[in-house]
């Protein structure tokens, strides 16, 4: 009879910090495969690796052996390897037990391994374990699960350049400079009599604005990794049969909405998901947006004016054959937010050529798009227009995944960054420069992990997968 699968959600999360508990979990995905692992954490799993083996094990080194139950009757064969600290991803004795892919098998392994003392490890926690014992640090930690879920070549490339250092090494970087600053204003406070001038103060600019340079660089890069990482959503609204549906259609390569020649057949939310060399681009098809009495159809409209208030970009299509277009007053903001770009369709049916106009008239602030959904024509323009307005290049050396969390903390170094330079050219007291310069260094600490909450760091680790 296999053992029940133990349910990590009813494991209260503690504080974070470094518990003497081993843990253990199935490391490989629910399902039956050719091999399935499951992994040991803490200063328990030599002894667990001895019990369920019979022998003791050497360090980093694979060992084809029974895995035994309590009786001594053989649960499965495979291969055992202990990795002893510090050269492990704990930091901790990590065992792993690569036995048949068999759920029934594995439950028995992991029965029997906390039957011998573990605990069901929390989403995570192999990975919050690595963090807290400074094997990696928190962007190295986030990288892990980004590398986990990504979805395409792109992503798990600048994922994997996240792992590898490519956000914290600049970042470390940046504080190292800021920490040398601080010492040297620091330094003129506490021996200003003893022939220190904190007239070299001045000296500073400079070190301030080639810091503030890197932030900005570090800001377009972190940008740029963030919509390889979300994307966008991006919003298909406009009148009744000007091609919305259609135009879906072509973007995501397949029929994924209904197209006929009544106007309104689209009268729900229709997604779709598409890449945009590596950036995930989030596609809405809305219901056409006009007057009428349809119960049905009111909650369509209404539905796409909530997508409309809510998305990153809109693509507002109407029909090149009725002229130019109308209502958009009613339904979109003058001032660009969210960003909207006209598109022209059918284009075809008047023979012009597709093209980009940009806005010239104050009173309609958006830039045009014509094209035929119908034919394709057009479509590698407006390709190219969504990643201008998106601000992504493709993929850059040097490159990584980052967050939105990122982002805020170098907004706000640089905020910092900005004010201590502005005190500094007023002749502000070093204190206060001082006092500018810290806060911008812990906003950078943030990011790596060096100053930041448990409670954002048990929000992040809880979005891991269990065993990792």
């Amino acid at each position: 009879m296999a053992a029940p699968r133990y349910d990590s959600q009813q494991i209260k999360r503690p504080l974070l910090s470094a518990d003497s508990d081993t843990i253990a979990a199935i490391a490989t995905p629910p399902g039956r495969g050719g091999i399935g692992v499951v992994r040991v954490s803490g200063q328990h799993a030599p002894d667990i690796a001895a019990a369920i083996i019979r022998n003791p094990l050497p360090d980093r080194q694979a060992v084809l052996c029974d895995f035994r139950d309590g009786s001594g009757e053989s649960i499965d064969q495979g291969i055992a390897v202990l990795f002893m600290p510090p050269r492990s991803y704990t930091g901790e004795p990590v065992l792993e037990l690569q036995a048949h892919g068999s759920p029934v098998v594995l439950d028995l392994l992991l029965a029997r391994i906390i039957a011998l003392g573990a605990r069901l490890a929390r989403p995570g926690e192999f990975t919050e374990r690595a963090f807290i014992n400074g094997k990696i640090d928190l962007t190295q930690a986030e990288a892990v699960a980004d590398l986990i879920s990504s979805t395409n070549q792109t992503q798990a490339r600048l994922a994997q350049r996240t792992l590898a250092g490519a956000l914290a090494e600049p970042v470390d970087a940046l504080r190292t400079s800021l920490i040398r600053q601080r010492t040297l204003i620091e330094a003129g406070l506490d021996f200003s009599d003893e022939d220190i001038e904190l007239s070299e103060l001045a000296a500073l600019g400079p070190e301030i604005s080639r810091a503030l340079a890197d932030v900005e660089q570090l800001l377009e890069r972190s940008h740029q990794g963030e919509r390889v990482r979300d994307g966008m959503t991006l919003v298909i609204a406009g009148p009744p049969n000007a091609g919305k549906s259609s135009l879906l259609n072509r973007l995501s390569g397949q029929d994924s909405a209904i197209v006929t020649a009544t106007p309104g057949t689209t009268r729900d939310l229709v997604h779709a998901d598409i890449h945009l060399e590596g950036m995930p681009l989030h596609l809405i098809d809305t219901a056409g947006l006009r007057e009428s009495q349809d119960a049905i159809e009111q909650e369509g409209m209404r539905r796409a004016r909530e997508q409309i208030a809510s998305c990153d970009l809109i693509l507002w299509v109407y029909d090149a054959t009725e002229g130019e277009p109308g209502g958009l007053d009613e339904f979109v903001h003058p001032a660009g937010d969210p960003p909207l770009t006209l598109v022209r369709n059918k284009i075809d049916l008047l023979g012009e050529d597709p093209g980009l106009a940009e806005p010239c008239e104050p009173s309609r602030p958006w830039p045009q798009l014509a094209l035929s959904a119908q034919t394709g024509a057009g479509l590698d323009l407006l390709k190219q227009h969504l990643k201008q307005l998106a601000g992504y290049q493709g993929p850059m050396e040097g490159a990584f995944i980052a967050r939105r969390r990122h982002l805020t903390a170098l907004e706000e170094t640089r905020g910092y960054l900005i004010e201590a330079r502005s005190n500094l050219a007023a002749g502000q007291p070093p204190e206060i420069i001082a006092e500018d310069l810290r806060q911008a260094q812990h906003a950078l600490g943030e990011i790596t992990g060096e100053f930041t909450s448990e409670d954002l760091l048990g929000e992040i680790f809880a979005s891991f997968c269990i065993g990792k």
